[in-house]
């Protein structure tokens, strides 16, 4: 027989190295794989965000994490965890997607790259892979993005933002800002009231002023190289335009948890059946942690609140292998 892990992880964002840390602190044979970069969700945020929580709130394993700000930026985090994943030399293979995972007696874990047996398995994945597509004529025009990286590329362009959330919002404006033609299509009636407190204003004093135009109740029908149809409430009506910003939100890799055999509950959020004193699935072994927990509630788990979910599972691991 190969080699037996104690434990894959699947996912090197903050949850998955925090797995990571637990295992060794728990002397854990362990294996961490990750599709992309190290924090490869994290990567993708815009290059100026800066996060919601301060900085100690995003501390994993006993790392001290300094920020030059009140908060952290979206640079200062990626050093961080890359200095978090040298401090506890961690055993994380990048670039190394998992195709498929089969159940005998142990978990078979096959890459694109080589194959891991294993005992246990925790899928820390995130949500940020896959987003919500606005299934419609001409999504697929290069012009159309769901990742959004910095403004630049949009000075005199005109650009249509989709959605009315924070990262919507925050598009908006600072394309608007760097010499876009802004307009926004949302489908509900008002910019989202979860917006952070200190943008709302702004967005709205923008809108009402008329330098960002935005279409409410709204919806895109059909994109074309230079024009865009949308549905008002008035009517249809087409408008000439250069990108579309899609920030539409994005969901778990629920494909991959069924292919476990993990069960999605039948509830409005789809939120993949576990214990959450323990976080193992209903699958024995197979193993949730970080926002992947919450099913389409994207905005129920953050690092700072799902820190926890490592040293909870490693160590119920940890006792199983010694029980």
């Amino acid at each position: 027989m190969s080699h037996v892990l104690d434990v894959v992880i699947i996912g090197a964002g903050p949850i998955g190295l925090a797995c990571g840390i637990e295992a060794k602190k728990n002397n854990l044979d362990y294996q961490i794989l990750e599709k992309g970069c190290l924090v490869n969700s994290l990567y993708n945020y815009p290059m100026n965000m800066t996060f919601f929580s301060t900085s100690d709130k995003l501390e994993i394993g006993g790392v001290p994490f300094i920020s030059h700000n009140n908060k952290p930026t979206r640079a200062e985090a990626l050093e961080y965890y890359r200095r978090v994943t040298t401090s506890w030399d961690l055993k994380v293979n990048l670039y190394e997607g998992v195709k498929e995972v089969k159940r005998s007696q142990f978990f078979e874990i096959i890459s694109d790259k080589a194959t891991y047996v294993t005992k246990n398995l925790i899928i820390a994945t995130g949500f940020y892979d896959l987003p919500f597509l606005l299934n419609v004529p001409g999504e697929s025009l290069p012009k159309v993005k769901h990742y959004y990286d910095e403004p630049h590329p949009y000075f005199g362009q005109k650009v249509i933002v989709v959605g009315a959330a924070n990262s919507a919002v925050d598009v908006a404006l600072e394309t608007y800002r760097k010499g876009a033609e802004v307009t926004m299509v949302v489908r509900e009636t008002e910019i989202n009231p979860r917006v952070k407190y200190w943008v709302r204003p702004d967005i709205e004093n923008r809108i009402k002023e008329s330098s960002i135009i935005a279409y409410f109740d709204s919806s895109i029908t059909e994109i074309r190289e230079t024009e865009v149809d949308i549905n008002t409430p008035n009517g249809s009506e087409t408008l000439t335009n250069d990108f579309v910003l899609a920030m539409t939100g994005y969901q778990p890799n629920f494909t991959f948890l069924k292919s476990l055999g993990i069960k999605i509950g039948e509830d409005e959020m789809q939120t993949p059946e576990h214990n959450p004193e323990t976080m193992e699935t209903n699958i024995e072994g197979i193993y949730l942690a970080g926002v992947i927990c919450g099913g389409l509630q994207t905005n129920k788990w953050f690092i700072e609140n799902s820190r926890v979910h490592a040293e909870v599972i490693l160590n119920r691991i940890s006792k199983k292998g010694n029980g």
